[in-house]
């Protein structure tokens, strides 16, 4: 029976879903019992992990989102080191859970971000837009011996979209809700917000990146005290905020840029650091640069909210899910910008806020193989609707 076929006979799928963000930490390894499909979609998450690169890969590939030209061999070779990473963190999370790799029925993997440019450009008299995620699904599929769905984005950017965000149509399926308005806020290395009006329809749907997310505060912790992240917002609550500084920040083009949008290092790496260090007094002590800079992760996010959502839709819920809520200052901000809407996690609803991405992954592969258009054109600005992914046997 052809592979396709078998897995559209099957009542209920053991699916893992793979994603590396654009903040590079490690590879989001989310195992998940999927039974049917878009609306009627039912899920479990079986395990979950995260597998960090090895130091020496994770310098590499940091390099390698922020460098202007690149050395085409020791590119190619990256596309498959980072493939065999994400193979064997599915054989991983299989031996995590007891179970053996003949039992997966379908992988999907959104890969490493290395650059998105969704801006539309004349190249070559065609007016183009493009994304590149590395980690060839083709080796995934092979190395596992599963079928395997990735390079998600590039379809909707072929209609004139984003190719981002894609969490949306997740969002829509797993927290839509027909009494409240609700917002799913994931703070990544980027922030991006969804909003689902109730009792929404697929067309309803909301969704952008705001802004920057836990990628200023992880860079400047490295700068600064040769640590990943700020564990808990401590370093920045030892800090003093700067708040002409977020005047100053929030004027950057992208904030005032109506939406759909979408973003990345492109526009929040080296060149907004560089801004961020030019702002702030010569004297300004690390931990006030981290405090300012965690509040404004915050204030940025509250005045999309206010700027775009606010005169069509009061929200009653913000749900916040990704590496960001786990700092407790930036919740602590939330809370205050948002009032009275009612902050909470995604672990309210119960997925664990560090998996929700790699389980929408999953979610993502299973609707491909079905068929069914995955991406949200008033999301991503698309022509239309389309089928996500290539699909590697």
């Amino acid at each position: 029976m052809h592979p396709i076929i078998k897995l559209l006979h099957k009542k209920e799928k053991l699916v893992v879903g793979l994603i590396s963000g654009t903040s590079i930490d490690g590879i989001d390894t989310a195992l998940v019992q999927i039974a049917r499909f878009g609306q009627e979609t039912t899920w479990k998450l079986i395990e979950f992990d995260t597998y960090p690169y090895a130091d020496q890969l994770k310098q590499e590939l940091f390099v390698l989102a922020t460098a202007e030209n690149w050395n085409a061999n020791r590119f190619c070779r990256l596309n498959v080191v980072v493939a065999e990473a994400f193979a064997r963190a599915v054989f991983q999370i299989c031996e995590k859970a007891g179970i053996k790799i003949s039992e997966i029925d379908l992988i999907g993997s959104h890969g490493q971000t290395i650059r998105h440019l969704p801006a539309p450009e004349s190249f070559y008299d065609f007016e183009i837009r493009t994304t590149l995620q590395i980690g060839e699904p083709s080796v995934i599929s092979n190395r596992c011996g599963v079928v395997t769905v990735g390079d998600f984005r590039p379809a909707d950017m072929a209609l004139g979209g984003e190719g981002a965000p894609l969490v949306p149509y997740c969002d829509f399926i797993l927290l839509r809700s027909e009494k409240m308005n609700r917002a799913a806020l994931n703070i990544g290395g980027i922030s991006n917000i969804t909003i689902l009006p109730k009792n929404c329809s697929q067309n309803e749907v909301i969704a952008f990146d705001t802004g920057p997310g836990n990628m200023i505060i992880d860079h400047l912790m490295r700068l600064f005290y040769g640590q990943d992240f700020d564990e808990n917002g401590n370093i920045a609550a030892s800090g003093k905020i700067h708040p002409e500084i977020l005047d100053l920040l929030i004027k950057h083009p992208f904030f005032a840029k109506k939406p759909p949008k979408s973003t990345g290092r492109e526009q929040f790496g080296q060149l907004f650091l560089d801004q961020l260090f030019s702002i702030f007094p010569a004297n300004t002590s690390p931990a006030d640069l981290i405090a300012t800079t965690t509040e404004f992760i915050a204030f940025s996010i509250f005045h999309a909210y206010q700027s775009f959502i606010q005169h069509h839709t009061k929200l009653d819920e913000l749900i916040v899910s990704g590496g960001g809520a786990h700092n407790l200052l930036i919740i602590k901000a939330l809370k205050k910008y948002f009032y009275p809407v009612v902050v909470k996690t995604s672990t309210d609803y119960g997925i664990l806020i560090d998996a929700k991405e790699a389980i929408c992954f999953a979610i993502l592969a299973n609707e491909t193989i079905h068929g069914n258009h995955n991406n949200l054109p008033t999301v991503t600005n698309a022509k239309s609707s389309t089928i996500l992914g290539k699909i590697c046997l």
